[in-house]
């Protein structure tokens, strides 16, 4: 019965505090944070209210074709890319997991994001509405990108069907 007990103390403490959340990384903050997604950018970037502060937040691992990059013209795929990372995201609740390297050259924090059990970054590969792009050293995912992005080609999903 006492070893019972005490395992599941240990559980609830683990479910309270956490400590997968509160592994340091980069700039010191934690690994992974909730956020409210104030607005989607494009397929693969996003703006993200959590710690009383919006930022501009990249999707590690995939490239969404542009369609608001000054100077670009819309890319093919890139409609439809960013209808369903709009529909999935804008004015929702998700987790934001950060990458080793923290932002890129741009400022923009770098994450995997999920909504509810649904990983994003891999759907929008699987989908075939984003391609792989593995930067070190945020490549923790990139195999898995890699058979995704196989498995869309494969089967012409999305961009590998019209453009």
């Amino acid at each position: 019965m006492r070893v019972g007990s005490a395992l599941l103390l240990v559980f609830a403490a683990a479910v309270l505090l956490r400590p997968w959340e509160a592994v340091q990384s980069g700039e010191g903050g934690p690994a992974a944070v909730h956020a409210y997604v104030v607005r989607v950018v494009d397929g693969d970037t996003i703006e993200a209210r959590f710690d009383g502060r919006v930022e501009d937040v990249r999707l590690i691992g995939v490239d969404t074709p542009e369609t608001v990059k000054p100077g670009t013209p819309v890319q093919c795929g890139g409609p439809g890319a960013s209808r369903f990372t709009h529909r999935l995201l804008e004015r929702r609740r998700v987790r934001l997991v950060f990458g080793v390297e923290r932002r890129d050259v741009y400022g923009r924090l770098l994450a995997y994001v999920y909504f509810g059990d649904r990983f994003v970054n891999a759907e929008l590969v699987r989908r075939g509405l984003a391609r792989k792009l593995a930067i070190s050293p945020n490549t923790r995912f990139a195999s898995r990108f890699a058979r995704l992005e196989l498995g869309a080609a494969l089967a012409g999903r999305g961009l590998w069907g019209v453009c």
